[in-house]
């Protein structure tokens, strides 16, 4: 890799740690071919990337960016997962942990906020930006559909009533 290509690489890390809304930072010693196929696969369904990256082009990324301190967790074999939903990657990539042992979560990034393992497993309990959407639309909906229940109710009820006397007259 010449000295061009490791400048656009580390431009490239810039924009990715700048525009996500968090980095989960793995080791991926192990992996098959398949293996990574299938988590890139699974982060592509969810609007995720998953990058291997070199620890000395991260590093030269994050310097003088706001997640600098976030350096720290690029040791070994490195790769990030990323995506503009803070949520989704972290997800993924703690689901893809517990069903093979050859990825290990290290750690990730939100900003300036550092997160170890945990914070990532925890970053992963919280619902989706498409689920917080659809429980939102819910709630607003929920208001307006009771008032027009309640709206209808009276001229249900006014029909009811004249259904009673046409049939009453009938008879």
């Amino acid at each position: 890799m010449d000295r061009a290509q490791k400048q656009a690489t580390i431009d490239t890390l810039k924009g990715v740690f700048a525009d996500a809304g968090a980095v989960v930072v793995t080791h991926n010693m192990g992996l098959t071919v398949a293996e990574m196929t299938a988590l890139r696969g699974r982060l592509r369904e969810e609007g995720a990337k998953f990058q291997v990256v070199k620890n000395t082009l991260a590093i030269k990324a994050l310097v003088g960016s706001e997640s600098e301190a976030g350096s720290s967790l690029f040791t070994g074999p490195s790769a990030v997962a990323y995506a503009a939903d803070p949520v989704s990657a972290a997800k993924v990539i703690t689901q893809f942990a517990k069903e093979n042992d050859k990825l290990v979560v290290i750690g990730g990034m939100m900003g300036a906020t550092v997160l170890d393992e945990t914070g990532v497993k925890a970053l992963a309990a919280l619902p989706s930006l498409d689920q917080l959407r659809g429980k939102i639309i819910g709630l607003i909906q929920a208001p307006a559909t009771k008032v027009a229940g309640v709206l209808a109710a009276p001229a249900g009820q006014l029909a009811r009533v004249f259904n009673a006397y046409a049939t009453k007259d009938a008879a």
